[in-house]
């Protein structure tokens, strides 16, 4: 397994990933489990090996908002283990995964110093990066949101082909509109809109990228 640049296992030496291997166990869910449930408390995390989950939550109106993708190295459910308060989010699979269950995590960062500073470090990074995307919902139209989303996928995940970069797109049209703060029909529009210029080429849960550049600026 290697981690995906940016999660917390890529923060890790490889003895202190095999620490955290030893202390919890192997566990596997099939594409569409739920791996954790807002509002359940728990002392457990989940430390993603393979696959990628969604992270969400719901309005009292019922719609779901998507607050991030997480990939392999990814860590699930740290907040709550640490302080005891409710998990603030729903944690789904978007494809087969895997991943170690740690029990008592507080104990295992008590016990290992360094990956305690580390995950303070990554959580920090997420608070930025939740804080940017905010910034995102109030200056950029749904175009603009769903563009950089796609970077964002493309960045993580694409695969430089022929054609462009190609990103196998693990979420519905109704799961990106979550994760744009937009209806699913804003969404179609601005996929609709990025097609006819050219930008990109949208299948089957998978985007083809023709013009990175011109997305990104498309993005800002």
């Amino acid at each position: 397994m290697v981690p995906e640049p940016g999660e917390f296992l890529s923060l890790l030496t490889a003895e202190e990933i095999e620490a955290v291997r030893a202390a919890g166990r192997l566990r596997k869910w099939d594409r569409g489990a739920t791996v954790m449930n807002e509002g359940d408390t728990s002392d457990w995390v989940v430390v993603l090996m393979e696959g990628r989950v969604k992270v969400s939550s719901h309005t009292d109106s019922g719609t779901e908002v998507v607050l991030a993708v997480r990939g392999p190295g990814g860590i699930l459910g740290e907040l709550s283990a640490i302080d005891g308060s409710p998990r603030s989010a729903t944690v789904t699979a978007l494809e087969p995964i895997a991943g170690i269950v740690v029990r008592d995590f507080a104990t295992f960062l008590e016990n290992h110093g360094r990956i305690a500073v580390l995950l303070m470090q990554h959580v920090s990074f997420r608070l930025r990066d939740a804080d940017r995307k905010r910034i995102e919902y109030g200056a950029y139209d749904t175009a603009g949101r769903v563009a950089t989303r796609l970077l964002e996928l493309a960045e993580r995940y694409g695969e430089q082909t022929s054609a462009g970069v190609r990103v196998a797109l693990p979420l519905s049209q109704d799961e990106l509109a979550g994760w744009t703060g937009s209806s699913r029909e804003a969404v179609s529009k601005a996929l609709r809109m990025l097609r006819d210029r050219g930008l990109i080429e949208t299948g089957r849960r998978r985007v083809v990228i023709h013009d990175i550049e011109g997305l990104r600026r498309r993005a800002r």
